[in-house]
């Protein structure tokens, strides 16, 4: 705890702070709904086919920010809706097409990158670079944190009508695939923002496991969203103090340590652990 806390007279200790506090919440809040939708596996094909877009948009643009940002999001739509399509024109269903599309893509992404030399330069945005985010990522990941945030927070009672009932969603009036799409686009646009910190290989930990822990100790949707954002947020905090002293890579240290907290969740709960107890044993 020394070492870090000594680290705090540095500004990239503090602004590595401030991320995982708004990244992680950020991300937990919106693994809710990822929880509940039960695509952890979909968004962790997407996580890994935003590879492809990364490395044409760093051969066209060069090694920016902007251009990383903007060719991960570009591969997340594409292999998104691309899918989609895929299913919805031929007898294929869509995690076939999925995962067509983001291994062609994975592997394309890796002849790319190994042809244009910056296989090092991109290891923060494979792996995750915390400590290497400049103010304008910050700026960009607030901007994305607070409109997924508000956007979630207003609409909740609608998406969960969808999630639970979608024919009573279709019903009511609720623009049903108007709203799914939009609750794609939050998706994506929070695992693109997150990417500098755990980077794209790792992102989906991050983007699962908060609201997933919670899910072990409560039925509640309001708690489920608010108390995977809590957690997201204090366990990419208590992650990047590990990595300090221990000397571990930041982005891994924050996956890993959720993954732990998920595991212990899952053994202990008294509702739905391993051990759980069985109200009818009383």
């Amino acid at each position: 705890m020394s070492v870090f806390l000594q680290s705090l007279d540095l500004e990239i200790t503090r602004r590595a702070l401030f991320a995982c506090l708004l990244i992680g919440f950020a991300n937990g809040y919106v693994s809710a709904f990822v929880v509940l939708r039960k695509s952890a596996l979909k968004i962790g094909t997407i996580s890994h086919g935003l590879l492809p877009g990364i490395a044409v948009a760093v051969a066209l643009f060069g090694l920016f920010s902007w251009s990383v940002l903007a060719g991960a999001l570009f591969a997340a739509i594409f292999i998104g809706l691309g899918s989609l399509f895929v299913a919805r024109t031929s007898r294929i269903d869509h995690d076939t097409a999925l995962a067509v599309l983001y291994t062609s893509g994975f592997g394309g992404g890796l002849i790319l990158i190994s042809r244009l030399g910056i296989r090092q330069k991109l290891d923060e945005w494979l792996f995750g670079g915390l400590m290497g985010m400049s103010d304008s990522d910050l700026w960009l990941a607030f901007g994305i944190s607070a409109a997924a945030i508000l956007l979630l927070t207003a609409l909740q009672r609608p998406i969960l009508i969808l999630l639970f009932e979608p024919n009573v969603a279709a019903s009511l009036g609720i623009p049903v695939r108007l709203l799914n799409y939009l609750l794609f686009g939050i998706v994506i646009l929070v695992l693109v923002s997150s990417l500098q910190a755990v980077g794209c290989i790792l992102s989906v930990g991050l983007l699962v496991a908060p609201a997933a822990t919670i899910y072990m100790f409560s039925d509640s949707a309001p708690v489920l969203f608010w108390g995977g954002g809590l957690l997201g947020s204090l366990g990419s905090c208590a992650a990047l103090i590990l990595s300090y002293q221990l000397n571990w890579p930041a982005g891994a240290t924050i996956t890993l340590l959720l993954g732990t907290v998920f595991l212990l969740a899952f053994i202990l709960s008294p509702r739905y652990g391993l051990f759980r107890i069985n109200p009818a044993s009383k």
